[in-house]
């Protein structure tokens, strides 16, 4: 078969497809042009998903009319000359790609006008040929429409998905960018419907509020600023991240910028979700806005067609930076979980407010105070929520599961069963971290049957469970004796331990993913159970233990310990106030 070079326009079309991959790669592609521009309004209508119109407006610098011809030309682009460039790029495009893939993919108007020109310029190009150029009035700035996207590509339409689900990517990109640029005004309409209006302040937390919802922005804190310690990347860390009874059920919430740049990196998700270890409940995802700074020569985003993806040159270190500062926002800011009004009243704010909070929630702020504010580390918000518990005095147990105890501030009522594990996993924690686990030998040791895949699975972790305080020898076939277990463990739950113990590993899972989870099950087993009577006395020395550690509010899988129910919300139930 012989070698021939491709026709201009087959060649485009390929080349097209690299950046232009849904309707939502042309959002992002337009936005970004935009923002380089210096835009401080950016609105964006979509109709049918972007399938049938997408058109974004702005306000920006505008194209000089001898350049808008040459803009859609292959790698055409002011944002670079040279390839010293490449290695300190401080704007969000920077290939010279995204007009022209897109004006190879579907039908495209394009009005522009510069600051200092006097009439604007029209162009409209279909399928990547040139159809229409004239000059038009307009306002300074820039706006480009993109009508019936794939419509030459009929094999790309069809693998698009739902209207909804295209929909639901744009939302997230203007949604992603309004956090990111909190400064400047964005508007989306979806088919004639306006979903997304910001104000454009400058304030994250009403871009918070109008992006992601007043609840949601209440649950934020704020991230203590922080640089990478051995200062070889000079990364800064800032952002604001959720309370861990803030959680969803995928990672669309984690929204991680690089310079200012949109990204999806794996290894920032590894580290937040890191931070967040033992907060949140199984199969649940933190929501987090994180922004790492750091000089354009350490990262580079050249990687991908997209620009969805960077690499660090000191990853390792800006990893350590984001998980450290999201971890220390999380100790020293755990919020107490409050008990939910029992009935299901609400309370009307002044008009200009977010409009309804729920009776035990947080006050209305008081005239003069901002409507809603984030939560600052050291600064004078902080100070009501403590990661501590107060002095408690035990009053009794219900249902023989919840300790009931009085406080200078209310009533607490405190899971046995997850206090318990919370306090078995920070002590595992800090032996496994200086010596291994204490063991105690049994009186007789005790046999277990495994599977072949069982023991197969226990040969290869032996070392990581001697560690957790087992010993553990072959007895011959597929049974095991269990001679020693770590201190106060019960013996009743080693079958079922060492069930869990002994599972596959879920795919791509790291080794010391599975210890950490091995840590938990260790310290569930051999927590008191829900249904035991505690005396008095047990209950006292299990407070005073839960309140001595790092996160009383949390067991290691996520569920609460403590619930407390304020002073005020027990007068407003039995109608003293």
């Amino acid at each position: 078969m012989a070698i021939e070079a491709l026709p201009p326009g087959v060649a485009t079309q390929i080349a097209a497809g690299e950046v232009v991959e849904r309707p939502v790669s042309v959002v992002k592609e337009l936005v970004e042009n935009a923002l380089d521009a210096g835009a401080t309004r950016v609105e964006v209508e979509v109709r049918e998903g972007g399938q049938r119109l997408i058109a974004v407006a702005d306000d920006g610098c505008g194209i000089p009319a001898g350049e808008v011809v040459l803009a859609f030309g292959r790698h055409t682009t002011s944002k670079l000359h040279d390839s010293e460039d490449l290695f300190r790029i401080r704007t969000l495009g920077f290939r010279g790609e995204a007009l022209a893939s897109i004006a190879a993919s579907a039908r495209v108007a394009l009005t522009t006008r510069s600051r200092d020109e006097a009439a604007g310029t029209l162009v409209r190009i279909e399928g990547g040929e040139l159809r229409q150029h004239e000059m038009v009035a307009r306002p300074a700035g820039t706006t480009v429409t993109v009508e019936h996207l794939f419509f030459n590509l009929p094999a790309r339409r069809k693998f698009l998905r739902s209207e909804g689900t295209e929909s639901g990517h744009i939302l997230n990109v203007i949604v992603a960018y309004a956090l990111a640029r909190p400064d400047v005004l964005f508007v989306l309409q979806q088919n004639g419907h306006e979903v997304v209006r910001t104000s454009g302040t400058g304030e994250l937390a009403e871009a918070l509020a109008e992006a992601l919802g007043v609840d949601t922005a209440r649950a934020m804190t704020a991230l203590p600023g922080t640089q990478v310690p051995d200062g070889r990347s000079g990364a800064a860390v800032s952002g604001v991240v959720g309370a861990p009874s803030l959680h969803r059920g995928n990672r669309d919430a984690l929204f991680f910028f690089v310079n200012g740049r949109w990204v999806q990196d794996r290894a920032l998700t590894f580290a937040v979700e890191e931070a967040y270890r033992s907060l949140l409940p199984s199969g649940r995802h933190p929501v987090a806005v994180i922004d790492v700074r750091l000089d354009p020569a350490d990262v580079d985003v050249n990687i991908h067609p997209t620009k969805r993806e960077v690499r660090f040159r000191q990853g390792q270190d800006v990893f350590g930076a984001v998980q450290r500062a999201v971890r220390r926002a999380l100790v020293e800011h755990v919020a107490l979980p409050q008990a939910e009004a029992l009935r299901g009243e609400v309370v009307p704010l002044p008009e200009g407010r977010p409009q309804l909070v729920h009776v035990g929630r947080e006050a209305d702020p008081q005239p003069g105070q901002p409507a809603l504010e984030l939560l600052r580390p050291g600064g004078p918000q902080a100070a009501p929520r403590t990661t501590r518990l107060p002095a408690l005095r035990v009053v009794g147990q219900v249902a023989q599961t919840y300790i009931v105890a009085e406080g200078p501030d209310g009533l607490y009522l405190i899971d046995q069963h997850a206090a318990h594990e919370r306090v078995l996993y920070e002590r595992l924690l800090g032996l496994r971290a200086t010596i291994a686990v204490p063991m105690q030998t049994l009186l007789e040791p005790r046999p277990v049957e495994l599977t072949r895949y069982q023991a197969a699975l226990l040969e290869e972790r032996g070392e990581a469970i001697a560690r957790l305080g087992f010993n553990i020898a072959p007895f011959g076939g597929a049974t095991f004796l269990v001679r020693a277990v770590p201190v106060s463990f019960p013996e009743r739950e080693i079958t079922n331990l060492l069930a869990e113990l002994l599972q596959p590993v879920p795919q791509r899972e790291p080794a010391r993913d599975w210890e950490q989870r091995a840590l938990v099950t260790v310290a569930c087993h051999s927590a008191v159970r829900a249904g035991q009577t505690l005396s008095e006395q047990e209950m006292r020395d299990l407070i005073r233990q839960l309140e001595e550690t790092t996160l009383p509010y949390t067991c290691p899988h996520g569920r609460p310990t403590v619930v407390h129910m304020g002073l005020a919300q027990l007068e407003r139930e039995f109608a003293r106030r």
